[in-house]
């Protein structure tokens, strides 16, 4: 139910609104002067406020000052029996929402309520969604790399410089690219992202440029393309690397020129677009193999980031667990959870082949089978985790070559189980060895089938 604050000296007037309303399902509280209103309003969480102009005390657009400085504002309907044209626009350039003038009209203060209500929410929305990209946009960790890479952006970001971001799969290009653009002077614009490895060829210039209806088989309507949402902002163009040539071409044409024509048009359409792109190959690499073209790797590496593998900066593990559980936390609505230094030890000696992203699915995982746990142990790791970090220091220190023989044996078996999820007879299948053989091999390696 929405709360309505109706504020006017005339008792009369806020009774006649009071009942309207709740004719119509709202909630209405009532004030006769700006102090009582104030009062309500810093108490109370109105969605909006109908505020008559002339009241004892402070008046209404005082009040209506006031109001506006709290720290999330209902919406204001000024209402007055003699306003002049002069008092209106100064209540719009307070931040009033509209104004509605005496006698009141029944239908229409209805459909003002009505859509300062939904403007309200619309701000609220706003608000939620800025503070997910600014969630997006944090970059956790103070080893030496991060702390280099933090001030690179700072230095960077509020230029137009195009970027070219470069770190394996998992490590946070996609984190770094927001950063940048929530530190740019773009920020209050759009941030538009394309994964050109995920966009099929035959369809990629399409998700780029957009195209007109029948401009080839299946597109059935107009559709307006990346680069076009971007305008003004800044477009990301995820793993470059995976664009084809033929899409290179148009790609580079466009950062030249700042224009573009969509697919099946004879129309031009100028663009102001910051660009970031990302990768996860060596371009100069795939330059000399005929996949890169040389002036579009120019063009992007304007400014290149390298962002570091996990294992480049395991000192950032334990700051990092600790965010991800906190956020998973609020994510699932349960109460953060603590990790014990075991735990945090074997996560820092897993060498994270998949990097950050590995990293956090690992702790959402934890935090999703684990429900009423409040501190996490080795073992609810992950197997593969645990047992990586806790047989990779004896490695090396066998006395004889018996012993290093079953520890690479029970190495791998804990692997090939842990792939099968500890289901033995498909493990005995990949391994190419009987049930029972298999069960005889793990009861000599001290192998147990729960483990």
């Amino acid at each position: 139910m929405h709360n309505i604050l109706i504020v006017d000296d005339e008792a009369g007037i806020r009774d006649s609104l009071a009942a309207i309303l709740a004719d119509e399902s709202y909630s209405a509280t009532s004030a006769d002067s700006g102090e009582q209103c104030l009062e309500l309003a810093r108490k109370g969480n109105f969605d909006v406020v109908l505020l008559d102009i002339w009241l004892p005390g402070i008046d209404g657009l005082e009040t209506l000052q006031q109001i506006r400085e709290l720290e999330d504002p209902p919406e204001v309907i000024m209402i007055s029996g003699h306003g002049t044209i002069e008092t209106a626009v100064r209540a719009t350039k307070l931040g009033a929402y509209d104004f509605l003038e005496k006698p009141l009209s029944l239908e229409r203060t209805l459909i003002v309520v009505k859509n300062a209500i939904e403007s309200r929410k619309l701000h609220s929305e706003n608000l939620d969604l800025k503070k997910q990209l600014q969630a997006k946009s944090v970059i956790v960790g103070d080893s030496i790399p991060m702390k280099a890479l933090r001030q690179q952006i700072s230095l960077m970001a509020p230029t137009n410089g195009r970027v070219l971001i470069y770190g394996e799969s998992g490590t946070g290009k996609e984190l770094v690219a927001h950063a940048i653009h929530a530190q740019s002077l773009r920020k209050d614009e759009t941030f538009v992202e394309v994964n050109c490895a995920a966009i099929p060829e035959d369809l990629i210039e399409s998700e780029l440029f957009g195209h007109y209806k029948g401009s080839f088989p299946g597109a059935s309507s107009d559709k307006e393309g990346k680069f076009q949402r971007a305008n003004g902002g800044t477009l990301f163009l995820d793993e470059v690397g995976d664009m084809s040539l033929k899409t290179q071409s148009k790609v580079l044409r466009t950062l030249d020129e700042q224009r573009f024509t969509p697919v099946g048009s004879d129309k031009t359409i100028t663009v102001d677009v910051r660009v970031i792109a990302s990768t996860n190959k060596d371009l100069e690499e795939e330059q000399s193999r005929g996949n890169f073209r040389e002036d579009l790797f120019y063009r992007l590496n304007v400014i290149p980031f390298y962002v570091p593998p996990l294992r480049e900066r395991k000192e950032d593990i334990p700051q990092l667990t600790r965010h991800f559980l906190k956020e998973l936390a609020a994510t699932y609505g349960r109460r953060p959870r603590e990790i014990s230094d075991d735990a945090i030890d074997a996560l820092m000696r897993y060498s994270w082949p998949g990097n950050v992203r590995e990293l956090r699915n690992v702790i959402e995982r934890i935090v999703i089978m684990n429900p009423t746990t409040t501190r996490f142990e080795n073992k609810h790791l992950p197997p593969l985790v645990y047992r990586d970090g806790s047989r990779r220091a004896p490695r090396g220190d066998f006395s004889t070559l018996h012993q290093a023989r079953d520890a690479y044996e029970r190495d791998y078996i804990l692997k090939k189980l842990d792939e099968n999820h500890g289901n033995v007879t498909r493990a005995a299948e990949v391994l190419g060895l009987e049930r029972s053989h298999l069960y005889r091999k793990m009861k000599t390696l001290g192998i147990s089938a729960k483990e």
